[in-house]
């Protein structure tokens, strides 16, 4: 049903029509997006699914290797070789657009590029399970760090999926079925209003050429009364 204060006039028609070609080329731009982020969203999804069972892998090998280490240590030779790590991890972000999200990327970087650095203790007193275990840690560190990259980008993907789809369903069911119907209104109206002024013209023609033909009528009556009397007064 149309708008009730809409206005039906041809301008108003004229700004419709151009609203409604913008809106429908910017649901099919819309649209467009959505799909792409689909597509990019599901090779997220997959990337993530391999990433997690990666990790998940891994940190299971460092809990056994460090499980171990505990069985073969005393807790506080444990603790004593723990307590004063040599490396240090700084970490950098930066962004990367997708589709207009911005998503982080994730980059670390050690204080020092010497791999025995892990190793915080001297090995005459430690097991080769906690060398192991270390080793095991070190190696997922990217890993989780690609992990939480990746399942981050999920995130903002899927929110702005979530944007999209609404913007797209507003345009698809509210914004240009309502324009539409706007329009066909205004046509209606206008046309309703060009016939009612043809019938208008028509009906003012017939009643000028009625009064044309009325006023030749008299005139052709009063010559002949003229000519009637004159031929009387004869």
């Amino acid at each position: 049903m149309a708008s009730t204060t809409i206005n039906p006039t041809r301008m108003e028609l004229t700004r419709l029509k151009t609203r409604r070609k913008t809106a429908v080329r910017g649901h099919k731009l819309l649209k467009d997006k959505r799909d792409e982020l689909m597509r990019q969203f599901m090779e997220i999804v997959q990337k993530n699914k391999e990433l997690r069972s990666r990790v998940e892998q891994k940190l299971m090998e460092a809990h056994s290797a460090f499980t171990v280490a505990s069985a073969v240590m005393s807790p506080e030779m444990l603790e004593q070789a723990l307590s004063y790590p040599k490396q240090s991890v700084s970490l950098d972000m930066k962004f990367q657009n997708i589709m207009s999200v911005n998503v982080p990327q994730y980059t670390f970087h050690t204080k020092n590029d010497d791999p025995a650095e892990i190793f915080p203790y001297g090995f005459a007193q430690t097991s080769g399970e906690l060398d192991d275990a270390l080793e095991a840690l070190s190696d997922v560190f990217q890993d989780m760090l690609e992990l939480a990259q990746v399942e981050k980008t999920m995130q903002l993907l899927a929110q702005e999926i979530e944007k999209t789809r609404r913007r797209v369903n507003a345009l698809e069911y509210v914004m240009i079925p309502e324009m539409e119907t706007n329009i066909k209104y205004i046509s209606m109206k206008l046309d309703e209003n060009e016939r009612s002024s043809t019938s208008r013209l028509m009906k003012v023609k017939d009643m000028m050429l009625e009064e044309q033909l009325q006023k030749a009528e008299q005139k052709r009556l009063a010559r002949e009364a003229a000519r009637k009397a004159a031929r009387e007064a004869e």
